[in-house]
């Protein structure tokens, strides 16, 4: 169901032409609301300019405001294509045909930036809170795995050559291996997502309301039976007036 309101999500950005940016943040803050309640809460005070502090938030639910798991900081991977595009121009030292690919490049690239912000990946890698290399961003590390993608079926670059550029910088914290199986497990989510049709949607709203009404019924049931004991264990004395001979 999450993933069907997803591309919801997804379609009405695309209808008003929003930038990318704000269909990534949609999508990662309902990700991430769908979990934690209360993060929309805070996401609401400063929506309605009700400035409320963290700090504040868990102090009136008397928890500490760390336990709370949310931040509106999200990692839009659609500026960083654009940032790595220009770095493989440097890279290849690109001629005029070259850069004409390169626009190709980043324009399947965006395309597959919207795939991977539509599976588990924001979520998951947020979560684990992944340093990449000197990159230092999540958005960066969904840039190259949509870059990837896009390359592999263009193929621009030579990707693994390109991914050693970036792994041998002074800085660089991780090997080329380990940034090659994170990019790995984001393509993995991007290969593996599977789009629910209406169908689907309609099976499981069917089965939702089966389990509404099947709880709405057993509580009812106890209820009664719990009427019935109260009954049968009431003395004569608290007999209503009119039944007491």
């Amino acid at each position: 169901m999450r993933a069907f309101y997803e591309a919801k999500v997804q379609e009405v950005c695309s209808a008003f032409e929003f930038p990318h940016k704000i269909q990534a943040t949609a999508l990662q803050y309902f990700k991430r609301f769908y979990l934690q309640w209360l993060t929309c809460v805070y996401a609401a005070c400063k929506i309605e300019e009700n400035h409320v502090s963290a700090e504040e938030i868990g102090k009136g639910i008397k928890q500490d405001h760390h336990s709370l798991e949310f931040d509106l900081i999200v990692y839009a991977p659609y500026r960083a294509i654009e940032g790595f595009i220009g770095n493989m121009e440097e890279f290849l030292q690109a001629r005029d045909d070259e850069i004409q690919k390169l626009e190709s490049l980043l324009k399947a690239a965006t395309g597959e930036a919207d795939k991977v912000m539509l599976t588990d990946a924001p979520l998951a890698f947020f979560v684990i809170r992944l340093k990449i290399i000197y990159l230092n961003a999540l958005k960066n590390l969904f840039a190259l795995a949509a870059l990837r993608i896009a390359n592999g079926v263009l193929g621009v670059v030579d990707f693994d050559r390109y991914l050693e550029s970036i792994v041998s910088q002074p800085n660089s914290e991780h090997t080329t291996s380990e940034l090659t199986r994170l990019l790995d497990d984001i393509e993995s989510l991007v290969k593996s997502y599977r789009y629910p049709s209406e169908k689907d949607m309609k099976h499981i709203n069917r089965k939702l309301k089966s389990c509404l009404g099947h709880s709405s019924s057993h509580d009812e049931s106890k209820k009664r039976e719990k009427r019935s004991k109260h009954k049968a264990h009431r003395s004569p004395n608290d007999a209503p007036k009119g039944a007491r001979r």
